[in-house]
């Protein structure tokens, strides 16, 4: 089974424990911690995917990294630690993130313009894209990207609103080729 499957299938099960135990925010935040500390600590991915370790003392280290966090979150890793599947944290924690963002109508678009965008330019953004999209709110993170030239080009999931320069250009190019 691939590891993106294996990650989707964990999330879903800890979303549904989470929605019916109705602790979705409490796991969320909890998770993305786990996520931070996943990522920001090489050495602690290194200690916990090394296979000559004991899984007795891999779980150890995450019940005193993990102290204070929820039961279920506990168990979820110790699950992944007793499989052998440590390396899919981040991959379950952004699962479980996009399924509480739609639970709660929340969107999540990238953004790619010339330049980094002000707060306000992002939040107008965000009210007119999320009215659009009839979500409660959309969240807006902002790639800077020279090649788009001028204006932007805001993706929401699988799809694409194109207004900058390079798009234009483009669109223009092949109404050109198709003429010709």
């Amino acid at each position: 089974m691939s590891k993106a499957l294996i990650a989707k299938r964990y999330a879903e099960a800890l979303f549904q424990l989470a929605q019916k135990k109705e602790i979705v925010d409490s796991i969320e935040s909890e998770l993305l911690i786990v996520k931070e500390v996943f990522q920001q600590n090489p050495d602690f991915n290194t200690f916990l995917e090394n296979p000559s370790l004991d899984g007795l003392k891999k779980k150890q280290l995450i019940d005193q990294a993990f102290k204070d966090f929820s039961q279920e979150v506990h168990n979820t890793l110790k699950l992944l630690i007793d499989r052998h599947n440590e390396e899919v944290v981040p991959a379950i924690v952004d699962g479980f993130v996009a399924l509480a963002n739609e639970l709660k109508g929340i969107g999540v678009a990238t953004v790619y313009s010339v330049r980094k965008l002000s707060e306000d330019e992002k939040q107008q953004l965000a009210t007119v894209f999320a009215k659009k999209l009839s979500l409660n709110s959309l969240k807006i993170d902002n790639v800077v990207d020279p090649s788009v030239i001028g204006g932007i080009k805001l993706k929401v999931g699988n799809t694409v609103y194109d207004g900058s320069v390079k798009g234009k250009l483009e669109r223009i190019e092949r109404n050109i080729v198709s003429v010709n």
